[in-house]
């Protein structure tokens, strides 16, 4: 661990030898967490470990940018309201290091002390005039002090930003003044430009004034109180450190820091996110976007987005857009809803891969339905997820852009046998991939928009004791068990499931006229001719296995 003091740090920023690297945030602290980090520093607490990149040549390729740190900043009502920082190449010979973790500390402590004007402060956001002037002050007067000291959280000295910049006691101290005066740097000096600066504090509080100042000073200029951890790596290796170290605020991932990334390259990107991600897009998010862009542009493998992938977006955005249209399209002509996929969108990536290259892709449409129907009940991206899509976007190359069922067969994980099959009908009961089987077995019939619900044909409460007519309790041990086995669920109409309530099963089914019968029957997948009573069970479940073996197997191909 290496320490220097806080000047030393702050010079550095001011210097440009410390900069940014690009896929850091914004700067987004507010003055009340400036004010409170100047009081921590004078109570002695620390203020957290910094972690520097040490930048050279060879740990730098072409599409290495920075960013310089910010030498001003506009505060609004709940936060700061800096600008996107302006990306660029650097000067290894003058700037050498990329602070990964501290830039919110380094950017406050820069601006209390070596901001040219004064911070601007718009007021509440709404007076359209560009905001007042703000200073950082201390008071230095201890009998004018008004804190509160028994909130835990409060602050024990009187820091605060004012917009009464013409109007400023005589016993405030304004924090520039420790930079704008040398004296202040050195110990032989700083006696008396303390005694300068209380001159006009009540005498009952010059000792409290002078104490405050000497320990701002020493804070400052004396003490090393920047801690921090220096890794010597290339761009991928900072990021994961950064995204493992990360403690300035709330952590982020790696997702927010691709978008970091990316808005380096396209500073207004989430702006035309925005715009796409509604509709059948709506709850899909910003890493859907960045992981299709580098499914179609770059390394699907990597999590974090370059210069290549982020131009090759931007500048084929309208085409993008279009194949998500496309995407959509066909989804519906299918009967498949594309906001199913919002919390398992890779699914889609493959699909969209070959709907961008081959304008023909229509033609494949069975083979495009097979497709997501294995992927979902064989649960294909359960694990490997960037592995498999690198693997099928190289398989729908060497295809002539497409994708087809003998694709498919090629893949052991995609390929249709009698034992996947099998396993798929002894799931139960609150299993994803049975609401997945269960979706895209009713893909003829059921409509977007209406609720359905997954329960039981014969109902689970109907299992609580043997009937007279089954012959033993060991026949009935094992309805027992296969009762909440997919062969006894069902996916019905949420209206009529909650009318249903627990009635057996043929009392319901009796209820019904001809023509609901029919119905009925057809979407609940019954078995002809087997008896719907619950001492018919175990024959009942044989049969609607046989016949949900069948049809599922004809999704599947």
């Amino acid at each position: 661990m290496n320490s220097l003091k806080i000047f030393e740090a702050l010079e550095n920023v001011k210097n440009e030898i410390y900069v940014m690297p690009a896929f850091q945030r914004q700067y987004v602290w507010t003055m009340e967490q400036i004010e409170k980090l100047w009081d921590s520093i004078l109570l002695g607490y620390p203020i957290s470990t910094f972690l520097f990149w040490k930048l050279s040549k060879e740990n730098m390729s072409d599409d290495t940018y920075f960013c310089r740190f910010r030498k001003s900043c506009e505060f609004r009502a709940k936060g700061s309201a800096a600008t996107d920082y302006e990306l660029s190449k650097i000067n290894l010979d003058v700037s050498n290091i990329a602070v990964l973790d501290g830039q919110q500390r380094l950017t406050s402590l820069f601006l209390s002390l070596y901001c040219d004007d004064v911070l601007v402060l718009k007021a509440h956001e709404r007076s359209g005039t560009g905001g007042t002037r703000a200073k950082l002050l201390i008071e230095l007067d201890e009998s004018k002090i008004e804190i509160d000291g028994n909130d835990y959280n409060s602050k024990k000295y009187d820091i605060r930003f004012t917009e009464k910049i013409m109007r400023i006691s005589p016993t405030q101290f304004e924090f520039r003044k420790l930079i704008e005066n040398p004296a202040f740097r050195n110990e032989n000096t700083r006696k008396d430009a303390i005694e300068g600066a209380i001159k006009s504090v009540h005498a009952e509080s010059k000792n409290y004034a002078r104490t405050v100042l000497e320990t701002l000073c020493k804070k400052v200029f004396d003490e090393p109180l920047i801690n921090y951890m220096e890794i010597d790596g290339n761009q991928d290796d900072a990021l994961e450190m950064f995204v493992r170290f990360n403690s300035g605020g709330k952590p982020l991932s790696k997702s927010q820091i691709t978008m970091s990334i990316l808005g380096a390259y396209w500073n207004d990107s989430k702006q035309f996110f925005g715009k796409v991600l509604s509709g059948s897009f709506c709850n899909f998010g910003e890493d859907f976007i960045i992981r299709t862009a580098l499914m179609l542009y770059g390394d699907v493998v990597k999590s974090n987005i370059n210069e290549k992938t982020a131009r090759e977006l931007r500048g084929n955005w309208d085409y993008f857009k279009q194949t998500l249209t496309e995407l959509d399209d066909l989804l519906k002509s299918m009967n498949i809803e594309t906001a199913r996929f919002a919390k398992g969108w890779n699914v889609l990536l493959p699909v969209i891969f070959f709907i961008y290259n081959n304008p023909d892709f229509k033609e494949d449409k069975d083979a495009i339905r097979a497709y997501l129907v294995r992927a979902a009940l064989f649960t294909f991206f359960k694990s490997g997820t960037t592995g498999k899509l690198s693997v099928i976007r190289n398989q729908i190359i060497d295809n002539n852009n497409r994708i087809t069922i003998p694709l498919l067969d090629s893949m052991n994980e995609l390929r249709v046998t009698e034992a996947k099959i099998e396993d798929l009908l002894d799931l139960e009961y609150g299993s994803k991939v049975v609401s997945e089987i269960l979706y895209y077995l009713s893909l003829d019939w059921h409509e977007p928009g209406v609720s359905y619900d997954i329960d039981h044909l014969h109902p689970s409460d109907a299992f609580s004791s043997k009937p007279l007519a089954v012959k033993s309790m060991e026949e009935w041990q094992k309805c027992r068990m296969n009762r909440n086995r997919l062969p006894n669920l069902e996916l019905l109409e949420e209206s009529w499931n909650r009318a249903r309530h627990e009635r057996p099963l043929q009392d319901f089914y009796d209820d019904f006229d001809d023509t609901l019968k029919k119905q009925f029957r057809a979407h609940a997948l019954l078995p002809e001719n087997v008896s719907l009573k619950i001492e018919d069970f175990a024959t009942f479940f044989e049969e609607r296995r046989k016949l949900l073996a069948k049809k599922i197997k004809e999704i599947l191909l």
